[in-house]
């Protein structure tokens, strides 16, 4: 290859590197803004910020609280009631709410470091405090009431239409399925729980899953033709055209027969993440669970082989979702790889290989670091999925 070839292909190589690093790093600092956002200059200041402004209804309030001053901050203990006062906008005035109610166990936040951010989280008041729609403020008195108040405000507003069909059509079947497996199994296991809903709904999807591994395979095994024809007729793109439908035809490749089932099944492996995640605890999805369901005698068994899922697992779950999804990622290009002609691999699409090594070596490890943030729950539901995506392109690759 010659220098400029090369040249070509580090330069190609080092703008996807850049482009899936600010994508990884927007990610992050969305979900985990406490730990990567960067705010810029650093000021001596106590700061209070809703960490959304505007919540959606369903969800429920977080704060950050920055102390970027030189000395602790002392807070009163005051479970049940947040750390924080609630106000509710009522006809244009801030009335002040109380509650004994928690969803989930108070835990008091009593001291904020020196130089140190924490998060607030409102979960346990999302129903007896932010169960209305409007607008709220909260205060922030520390134990020294010598010092003026913190206060931020946010506001709640009613779900959109699409996230309201989502709700139904998607995440509460998912999550009273989930319910009602886990009723019927001996203690009530969660991680068994994950396990057959997993794997109930792969075998629901199987077959459009199927169809768009069988048409992607097809995809890549026409690919060095596509490649020349665009050689060839890359000063003519009429013609090239024409001669990518014929070649399409010749080889009965349709290319949306990779695409149309996965929008079809997207929504739903989303669905059966979110429900995994944010319905270990039942308590705070009351607002997705069906009538029977609604006043349960048990609770998750949530131990599962020495694993407790409700938190991060960091020793099992990230290596070995690594491995896994390289694994998958490996399979899922074999046979493009193996119908190259040797003689022709000079004129194989460089920007296409750089790609799918991107694919097979930077999604593992984006997968691999959130395995690092989320609960073992999560882990355990993308352990299962992986699992059966293998044997799922075994069976195409040994077809092809």
């Amino acid at each position: 290859m010659s220098n400029s070839g090369k040249k070509s292909n580090f330069f190609q190589f080092f703008i996807t590197f850049l482009l899936l690093f600010f994508v990884f790093q927007f990610v992050m600092e969305r979900f985990f803004p406490e730990q990567f956002s960067k705010d810029g200059e650093v000021v001596a200041e106590v700061t209070l910020k809703a960490q959304d402004a505007t919540v959606k209804g369903g969800h429920h309030p977080i704060l950050i609280l920055a102390n970027k001053t030189e000395q602790a901050i002392v807070l009163e203990d005051r479970c049940p009631m947040p750390p924080v006062n609630v106000l509710h906008s009522v006809d244009g005035e801030f009335v002040a709410l109380e509650t004994e109610e928690t969803s989930v166990p108070c835990v008091p936040l009593t001291e904020i470091a020196a130089g140190k951010t924490e998060k607030i989280d409102l979960a346990a008041w999302k129903y007896s405090l932010f169960g209305e729609l409007g607008n709220y403020r909260v205060e922030l008195l520390t134990a020294d009431s010598s010092q003026q108040a913190l206060t931020a405000d946010l506001s709640i507003h009613e779900a959109g239409p699409i996230t309201r069909i989502f709700r139904t059509f998607v995440s509460k079947p998912l999550l009273n399925l989930l319910i009602f497996i886990a009723s019927i199994l001996p203690g009530h296991n969660l991680g068994l729980a994950i396990i057959l809903l997993t794997l109930i709904v792969k075998v629901i999807l199987f077959f459009p899953t199927q169809h768009a591994m069988q048409g992607q395979k097809k995809l890549q095994k026409v690919q060095p033709q596509l490649a020349e024809i665009r050689k060839k007729h890359k000063a003519n793109p009429e013609k090239m055209n024409k001669e990518i439908m014929a070649l399409w035809k010749r080889e009965k490749v349709n290319p949306m027969q990779s695409c149309l089932p996965t929008l079809i099944q997207f929504p739903i492996l989303i669905g059966l993440f979110y429900v995994i995640r944010d319905g270990s605890i039942l308590s705070l999805s009351e607002h997705l669970i069906y009538s029977p369901f609604k006043d349960l005698d048990w609770v998750w068994g949530s131990n599962f082989l020495g694993m407790n899922l409700l938190e991060p697992n960091k020793i099992f779950f990230p290596p070995f979702l690594v491995l896994a999804q390289f694994f998958q990622m490996k399979m899922a290009f074999a046979i493009a790889k193996k119908k190259k002609d040797p003689k022709k691999k000079a004129e194989a699409t460089d920007q296409q290989e750089m790609q799918q090594k991107m694919m097979q070596y930077g999604l593992p490890l984006m997968i691999g670091v959130f395995a690092f943030q989320f609960p073992a729950a999560v882990s355990l539901y993308w352990a299962v999925s992986t699992l059966f995506a293998i044997g799922q392109q075994y069976v195409v690759n040994k077809r092809n």
